[in-house]
């Protein structure tokens, strides 16, 4: 594929914390941002924490979500 960069964006300290609430998170951990050339233009992307998160059935994981989705946000928003 052209014009596609993957980034990695895992915090390690809030990786930790969801895997010691839920040991079966580590493969949906949203660790990556992506950029892609679409029309001229740079599309930047990543999962959301809180949906990725949500696939698995864990209360305490919501507000570790909503912190990450946060941090990544301010990522994507600062590229």
């Amino acid at each position: 594929v052209d014009d596609y960069l993957i980034l990695g964006a895992c915090n390690p300290t809030m990786a930790h914390q969801a895997m010691q609430m839920e040991p079966r998170i580590g493969a949906m951990l949203p660790c990556n941002v992506i950029l892609r050339k679409v029309d001229g233009a740079v599309e930047v992307s990543a999962i959301d924490p809180v949906a990725s998160m949500a696939a698995v059935d864990n209360d305490d994981l919501k507000s570790v979500a909503g912190q990450v989705r946060e941090m990544l946000q301010k990522v994507v928003d600062a590229i």
